[in-house]
């Protein structure tokens, strides 16, 4: 196995980029994962950074809000997150990185605006033009499926895996992610081995969203599940604090330094 090991940036809230490059550097991964906000960076001081520091881009980090949702009731939205994966590849392409994750819909929208076949309908032809662009510059879409709470159209990985079938572009896949799947999947394993091949990226976080091995999840038997599938990508540490919305900005200094190190750590030991 080829595993690299990264990081999303998302937890570091309010910190200056350049720091949590250096501590990414300094405790030995081989990615950063960007916030998707491109208007939020300056491009060339990003690759300076990562030639700086001798890490790669391994991802950006789609963010999807009310004005960004491939399955809006309105066009005008619908065209804004077609418009905005669009801007997350041109990000990617300036500085390095190969994939961006993607949903299909708003994070904390759980109420469908229409019917199941035309929402989907909407998501399949929304990612196929962004993937289609995406293709262009041999970057990667990965489709994240969000647990129950924070969504109600792609909640398991077999979802995502369907839709990524019904886009049928090469380059895009499906995202798993430890923590939805703790709460969604009822053998995480079995889920990651019935994706196989079509598995593009993986997030990790425990069953609280902390660190790895701070929760209930047997990464062992995720490990395993990665071995039977050959998977050669990116796993990346996505910890974020225990609130109701953990995406507010809230500062938990042990997310930094201490799981940070840890995180990478016993995800080495973990592939070894």
């Amino acid at each position: 196995m080829n595993i690299k090991i990264s990081y999303n940036t998302l937890v570091y809230a309010g910190e200056d980029i350049a720091d949590g490059i250096r501590r990414l550097a300094r405790f030995g991964y081989d990615g950063v994962d960007f916030v998707g906000e491109p208007n939020n960076y300056d491009t060339g001081e990003i690759r300076r950074l990562l030639k700086e520091n001798n890490i790669e881009a391994s991802s950006i980090c789609g963010i999807f809000t009310r004005e960004r949702d491939f399955v809006s009731s309105d066009p005008k939205i619908r065209r804004q997150a077609v418009d905005y994966m669009k801007s997350c590849v041109d990000f990617a392409a300036a500085i390095g990185a190969k994939s961006i994750s993607t949903q299909v819909t708003a994070n904390m929208k759980i109420d469908a605006e229409s019917s199941p076949e035309q929402e989907w309908q909407w998501a399949v032809e929304g990612l196929k033009e962004a993937g289609a662009y995406a293709r262009e510059k041999n970057i990667r879409l990965t489709l994240e499926a969000w647990n129950r709470y924070e969504t109600y159209l792609i909640t398991k990985v077999e979802h995502a895996l369907k839709m990524v079938n019904d886009v049928d572009l090469d380059n895009v896949g499906v995202m798993g992610d430890t923590f939805h799947m703790n709460i969604e999947e009822t053998n995480m394993g079995d889920a990651l081995r019935n994706v196989g091949k079509k598995l593009y990226y993986l997030h990790i976080a425990d069953s609280n969203r902390a660190a790895p091995g701070r929760g209930h999840i047997d990464f062992e038997e995720i490990a395993q599940a990665l071995r039977d599938i050959d998977y050669d990508g990116w796993i990346a540490m996505e910890l974020l604090p225990a609130a109701a919305n953990p995406f507010s900005g809230i500062v938990q200094e042990e997310f930094y330094d201490q799981y940070s190190q840890e995180s990478v750590e016993y995800l080495r030991k973990l592939f070894s």
